[in-house]
């Protein structure tokens, strides 16, 4: 299966090619590069715009006194919801410090205190203090910066940047060898070609754009765990959708990127509270505002939906020094009319983040030779069914460096390209939206069977809205609308509620659901199921 498009029109070519320019996409380029392999890095927009410069909140690992790695596997576990791979767990946590300190090896510059130690802080479900932060709260641009720094630096890495990835390329074996893209704003709507490689990474970020509002920036269409599934590969975990419960709310009918007031601001001490005042935590969870994300966005929708708000409150007056430990969430409530240190600030629940994607094993590689994926793009298991606060970027770092030792240990010769006579799809690009609003309505914080079938149906009158016009929006659609697809099968068929994944018409966990929904599309457009069961150790 593939989307319709021209033929591509000219070649690129590298050891690597890295599908996306993120924590997970720069850090395997740079650990590729000390194997000696060649790296181009394909990024869908300008280098420096992708997800990870919106992160907050910062990396977690057990860096800080008496705080041991045993200690963040067994937190990360909790918030997982008995999903997590345990082995896969125990790789992030104990390689975890010493990709952060490669990290600041690299350039990156995180807050100390005044003896010159690291600061760490504390997020939702986190018994320690284990947050590395940087700016305050932009610790994801300095990530950024760093990264760049190195990858500028390095004349063997090529950029080729507003590159929208469209599809997979293969050989006879049906192994991947290469990528086609369209590169965007050039000049023409016909920039289509292709990357070849000896292996391809795609760390392509989230899907947060599949729902009305989201944290996600603009680029984060899911590109890459669309590509995966045209070509093949397995995806799991895909319901869990991890809404963050603090979003600066700007009203009912704003779309796309919503401002985040990122999780550490709980972490400091600010309440939640709902119309009447009543800080409402406290009576949900003995960790209060603190308790693991799903938790805090589900008790915050039941209070909205009980008295008919659309909105909570977030309180920070009493806290000292906000403007300066937080100065981007000071500026964006300010720019927006509030004053965190006279008012109170509106939040609701907002798509943040995909615990699930292309499924991976513990080296990053998808069940499609020659194509791993990283970072928000991939499942390797480490989140289960909710993630833990600042886990993301270090799988990034953990996992990057895993795959680029793979593909040098197990390098293959370039392989020759087959033509690929699979079937080609094209969606209208005006569905976008009715996409988009109907998976927060159905598929959003609360779900429910009538819920989901209401969605499905309206999906499938959607996909009859087909296009003959290859063009960035259409692309970009045809992947949120396959993406939602693969959301709504994995939600109706859980009929329980875990982590970030809530049935009310389920409301318990099961023990029978200790497992993985895994989802494959064939090249005729027909999916499957399989499961896999969720050990205990």
């Amino acid at each position: 299966m593939k989307l319709l498009a021209p033929a591509p029109g000219w070649t690129a070519q590298a050891d690597v090619i890295v599908v996306g320019s993120g924590i997970a996409g720069l850090t395997t380029a740079l650990h590729a590069r000390t194997f000696g392999l060649s790296v181009l890095i394909v990024t869908k927009s300008k280098v420096d715009e992708g997800s990870t410069k919106w992160a907050q909140g910062g990396i977690a690992a057990a860096l800080g006194p008496g705080d041991t790695p045993d200690q963040h596997l067994k937190d990360t576990l909790v918030a997982g919801a008995e999903l997590c791979d345990v082995d896969a767990v125990r790789i992030l946590v104990t390689e975890g410090p010493a990709a952060v300190r490669k990290l600041i090896e690299r350039g990156a510059k995180f807050d100390t205190e005044d003896t010159g130690e690291i600061s760490l802080t504390r997020e939702g479900g986190h018994l320690r203090n284990r947050i590395l932060h940087a700016g305050g709260d932009a610790t994801g641009a300095e990530v950024s910066r760093a990264l760049l720094a190195a990858v500028r630096d390095d004349p063997e890495i090529e950029v080729v940047e507003d590159a929208l990835v469209l599809d997979a390329i293969k050989d006879k074996t049906d192994s991947v060898c290469g990528v086609t893209l369209h590169v965007i704003g050039a000049g023409s709507r016909d920039g289509v070609g292709r990357a070849l490689g000896r292996a391809v990474v795609l760390a392509t970020g989230g899907l947060g754009q599949v729902f009305a509002q989201t944290t996600n920036p603009s680029v984060s269409t899911g590109d890459g765990v669309a590509l995966a599934l045209r070509a093949g590969a397995k995806v799991s975990d895909v319901e869990f959708i991890q809404f963050h419960p603090t979003v600066l709310w700007l009203g009912d009918n704003t779309q796309g990127q919503q401002p985040l007031i990122s999780e550490a601001v709980r972490g400091e001490g600010a309440y939640l509270l709902d119309d009447t005042g009543t800080r409402f935590m406290v009576a949900e969870h003995e960790l209060a505002e603190l308790a693991p994300r799903d938790v805090v966005a589900i008790a915050s929708m039941r209070r909205m939906n009980q008295s008919g708000a659309h909105h909570v409150w977030l309180d920070v007056r009493h806290l000292t020094g906000f403007a300066d430990r937080f100065p981007t969430i000071y500026a964006s409530c300010l720019a927006h009319g509030i004053d965190p240190m006279k008012d109170l600030i509106p939040v609701a629940p907002a798509s943040h983040y995909a615990s699930g994607g292309v499924r991976v094993d513990l080296n990053g590689r998808t069940s499609v030779p020659g194509l791993y994926a990283c970072g928000e793009t991939a499942c390797s298991g480490v989140h289960g069914a909710n993630r833990l606060a600042s886990n993301s970027l270090l799988e990034g770092l953990v996992f990057s460096a895993r795959i680029a030792a793979d593909i040098a240990q197990n390098l293959i010769a370039q392989l020759t390209p087959s033509k690929d006579n699979s079937k080609a799809i094209l969606l209208d690009p005006s569905m976008r939206r009715e996409i988009q609003l109907s998976m927060s309505r159905g598929a959003g914080v609360l779900r429910s069977s009538d819920s989901l079938l209401q969605t499905s149906a309206e999906l499938t009158r959607i996909q009859d809205r087909t296009s003959i016009v290859p063009c960035v929006e259409a692309w970009e659609t045809t992947n949120l609308f396959q993406l939602a697809e693969a959301i709504l099968k994995a939600a109706l068929i859980r009929q329980e509620t875990r982590g970030s994944h809530w049935r009310e018409d389920f409301p318990n966990s099961e023990i029978n659901w200790r497992k993985r929904i895994i989802q494959e599309l064939d090249e005729k457009g027909n999916w499957s199921t399989s499961y896999q069961e969720v050990g205990n150790s």
